[in-house]
């Protein structure tokens, strides 16, 4: 985990870090230190969403067309990085550059990494990159809201860009498949790693994975840039490896367990794995942006009042 990036690609040797200037405007500096694996996957890394390292600006992604994985992340070895690597937390394209991480280590394309290694041992046959021909008439649409809350079309299923299979398997969106599909995924987290005999992740990886990885056993809410973005609450919650992992019910003044570890979607759907109660909740719904409603809160209220 705290191997450089720059082990695995090395155009991100030598980063600079954009910085306000004292003496007004901005300049670039040299980063303390390379940004790690760790960084990576806790999105500290200082990389941002978007084109040059911008903040994040939902369903802004146009500056990927063209690219696959390798030149995605050999891109981000030209620009500045928003902050020194490990001092700030920032939503990033570090899951895309941790996709070209698998590919650079197993030596396989990223999407046939997961069906080998992931879809198939898990037996979820309807997840894939894009939708095909013969599936189409299962694919749904997607929503958005107007000014006079209606709701609006903005990915026809007839028409989606889902139809085509795409350049770029991107690591941190882009997956198409069922509920049955990713609550087995889930149902695999829960379980330490193993669903129905198949072991896809060791049951201290799985533990790993839902460890707050933030310095100082830290929050989101102390280290987040003030204009960043996330899936669920900086308040009381922690970050893993690509999860957030909640410190419990008195720092977050909401239901659940500390140690849960959870991320929710564009479409305003979620996730979370309750080790202690061994539970795993997905919810799936088709509205875009997240956050139009508190979805994940009620289902909360609505899940842990029901165990007895």
């Amino acid at each position: 985990l705290d191997d450089p990036v720059e082990r695995w690609i090395p155009e991100w040797k030598n980063l600079q870090v954009r910085e306000p200037d004292p003496n007004g405007g901005w300049r670039l500096v040299p980063a303390h230190r390379p940004p790690t694996i760790r960084d990576i996957l806790t999105h500290t890394s200082g990389i941002g969403y978007g084109e040059e390292n911008g903040d994040l600006v939902l369903g802004e992604r146009n500056w990927l067309a063209g690219h696959d994985l390798a030149s995605m992340a050999t891109a981000f070895g030209d620009w500045p990085l928003r902050f020194q690597p490990g001092s700030t937390w920032l939503y990033s394209h570090g899951m895309d550059v941790a996709a070209r991480l698998v590919e650079i280590m197993s030596g396989l394309p990223y999407d046939e990494y997961l069906r080998r290694e992931v879809f198939g041992p898990l037996g979820m046959t309807d997840t894939e990159f894009w939708v095909p021909e013969d599936k189409v008439s299962r694919f749904s649409a997607c929503y958005g809201r107007n000014a006079r809350k209606e709701l609006v079309l903005i990915d026809d299923p007839t028409r989606s860009t889902y139809l085509r299979v795409p350049k770029l398997f991107n690591g941190g969106g882009g997956l198409v498949g069922t509920l049955p599909d990713y609550l087995r995924f889930v149902a695999m987290l829960a379980g330490g790693g193993q669903l129905d005999g198949a072991r896809v992740l060791g049951r201290k990886t799985v533990e790993l994975i839902g460890t707050n990885h933030l310095p100082n056993d830290g929050e989101m809410s102390e280290m987040a840039l003030p204009t960043g973005y996330g899936e669920v609450g900086f308040s009381g919650n922690g970050f893993g490896l690509t999860v957030a992992v909640s410190k419990g019910p008195q720092a977050t003044g909401a239901v659940g367990s500390a140690g849960s570890f959870m991320w929710g979607g564009a479409a305003s759907t979620t996730f979370w794995v309750d080790p202690a109660e061994e539970l795993g909740v997905v919810f799936m719904t088709q509205l875009m942006p997240s956050g139009t409603f508190d979805f994940p809160s009620q289902l909360r209220s609505l899940v842990y009042g029901a165990l007895r």
